[in-house]
């Protein structure tokens, strides 16, 4: 049913004065906080990229082409980010195969193992790849003793960036794809079968094609991945494989106008990027998703693969991908537990196992600091966005078709659009000066920047699926309600805001397991005096061939973060959780 537009005169006229004052004052705090934390910070980067001396220059893209550093790193993302799409592609189909559509023995100890990589990512991830096969690393020490004359530095540069990146980047894959197997309906599968068509067309023409719409947008989410990569070429892309935003970063460190101009260019083409890139997207989505011709949808029966060899080789294939993915967990979680010694030259022994290096966090508070300032930023940020967005989403739901709410709803959806590292950027630039509609604050190194990043980059995602739920209620409830002489607040704090709390608190528990271990935005806005725990870990991880109690505290920090992952997943996911998030 369409919504009827009511007129602006007579949503006032039904309105108490205490109503008028509360909305003027939401709507000014919205205002206030789109404009000063993102549309102002985007125009201050804007020009100081095309007004260099105060008049419309494009010295900034000449510096640009000039620089080797820089177009080198333009080229390595625009290399990666395209084989990255397909590596990731290939692997994640054969996964949701694999645990969803053949009939593979142990599906359910791969899927867990397959699922690793959502209760661990970023900089705990690519330090795990960098403890099993860097220079100094378990598999490389092994091989090593093996063949004494092999080059132990062969995990690094792009290769070792793609393998790192493809094994991480299977999670949308995991969640998306796997629900978009579950939606092919059997019955249209067993008619072909009938009809003497061979598993491989079956594959090809009848259970692909319901999987495409959602394979078109995880393609394209990984594309922007590998463009906007950090942590992976960091950590092993080494001194010849670095993409834009590490590069940003180097840039951004500098002190020079010159370095920092570059870095805002460099911002400048990767949002661009990302902006072709989810329009894409949003063309893609538009076009339509493939439909089961069958009017009563019959649950998939997984299918056994009739060629012997191909069995075979199929089950080989799962269970070295199973491998490639649980061997740095559980390597992380036993060395977490092994003395410096071990640690040191890379050997366990269960003997020296112990707890000695969980009390060591207890007992630093530099070891323990970063791990309760991120606990705090997450939980903060994850209020306070959870707060913003419910209000936004009911202004919303109120005021549909109107000029006021389509103005929110898109400054709040403005970050998806932006890569982190061109938000963070903006904040940095904008506000290592005193700003009058910020107070006449200087932000940068204090504990307030991080904050606002962290608020800034969760807000479409929290945004998208808030609203969501809240145009799924049934008006009916507040229509009820309202006909009962309840007013419009009580209404919504006793009626509509308990239904809505359920998906609210998943959200929540979402945004603050994605920022926990954040580094590409902590990395620009984190105080020095305060650094968070991806900082943290990313500096433990340089010193990893150095210093055995780092790397031991490292798999500590890697240990506690999967168990929170893990717990807030089950909350989320776990006995009927699913059915929390709606999109």
């Amino acid at each position: 049913m369409q919504a009827v537009k009511i007129p602006l005169k007579t949503r006032l006229k039904r309105m108490t004065p205490g109503q008028i004052a509360l909305t003027c004052v939401m709507g000014a705090v919205f205002i206030w906080f789109i404009f000063a934390c993102m549309i102002l910070p985007i125009l201050n980067l804007l020009r100081n990229v095309f007004f260099d001396g105060g008049s419309l220059s494009l010295v900034s893209f000449q510096k640009l082409f000039k620089s080797s550093k820089a177009m080198k790193s333009l080229r390595n993302s625009f290399i990666l980010a395209p084989t990255l799409s397909l590596t990731v592609g290939l692997v994640g189909i054969s996964l949701v195969l694999i645990t969803e559509y053949f009939d593979i023995k142990g599906s359910k100890v791969l899927r867990l193992g397959y699922m690793t990589t959502l209760i661990y990512g970023g900089v705990t991830l690519v330090s795990g790849y960098k403890f099993v096969y860097s220079n100094n690393g378990v598999l490389t020490t092994f091989l090593a003793s093996i063949f004494p004359n092999m080059d132990k530095n062969w995990f690094t540069g792009y290769w070792a960036v793609l393998f790192t990146m493809t094994f991480s980047c299977t999670s949308n894959h995991m969640i998306f794809l796997r629900n978009a197997m579950r939606s092919v309906d059997f019955q249209t599968v067993e008619a072909a079968r009938n009809m003497g068509a061979s598993q491989w067309y079956i594959l090809r023409r009848v259970v692909l094609p319901v999987l495409l719409p959602s394979l078109f947008a995880v393609t394209i989410l990984t594309f922007i991945t590998g463009l906007c990569a950090m942590s992976a070429p960091l950590m092993v892309g080494g001194t010849n494989f670095q993409t834009i935003n590490p590069m940003i970063k180097q840039f951004a460190d500098m002190t020079t106008t010159s370095a920092k101009s570059l870095a805002a260019t460099l911002s400048l083409i990767l949002g661009i990027s990302t902006m072709i890139l989810l329009a894409i997207m949003t063309a893609i989505e538009r076009r339509g998703h493939y439909m089961s011709v069958s009017k009563v949808k019959t649950k998939i029966v997984k299918q056994k693969i009739n060629n012997p060899v191909v069995s075979v080789l199929v089950h080989i294939y799962a269970y070295v991908l199973f491998i490639i993915y649980v061997i740095p967990v559980v390597l992380i979680v036993l060395f977490s537990l092994s003395d410096s010694s071990h640690i040191s030259t890379r050997q366990l022994d269960f003997s020296t196992f112990s707890l000695q290096n969980y009390a060591s966090l207890l007992q630093k508070t530099s070891s323990y600091r970063p791990f309760l300032v991120s606990i705090c930023y997450s939980a903060l940020a994850a209020v306070i966005v959870g707060l913003l967005v419910v209000v936004a989403c009911r202004f919303i739901q109120k005021h549909r078709n109107s000029a006021s709410g389509t103005a929110l709803e898109y400054g709040l959806m403005l970050p998806w659009l932006l890569p982190s590292t061109m938000i963070a950027l903006s904040l940095i630039m904008n506000y290592s000066q005193p700003r009058w509609y910020m107070f006449n604050r200087t932000l940068v190194a204090t504990l307030v920047l991080l904050l606002i990043g962290y608020v800034i980059i969760k807000l479409p995602f929290t945004m998208r699926m808030t609203k969501a739920a809240f145009f799924g209620l049934d008006d009916a409830l507040e229509d009820a309600s309202k006909n009962l002489g309840a007013g419009e607040f009580y209404t919504f704090r006793r009626v509509i805001f308990p239904v809505l709390l359920p998906t609210v608190m998943a959200i929540a528990a979402l945004n603050f397991n994605g920022l926990l271990t954040d580094y590409d935005m902590s990395a620009f806005l984190y105080s020095p005096a305060y650094p968070t725990l991806g900082v943290k870990i990313k500096s433990l991880t340089d010193e990893m061939g150095n210093s055995s109690d780092g790397v031991a505290l490292t798999f500590v920090y890697a240990v506690l973060m999967m168990i929170i992952s893990a717990i807030v997943l089950y909350l989320v996911y776990g006995r009927g959780g699913r059915d929390n998030i709606k999109e």
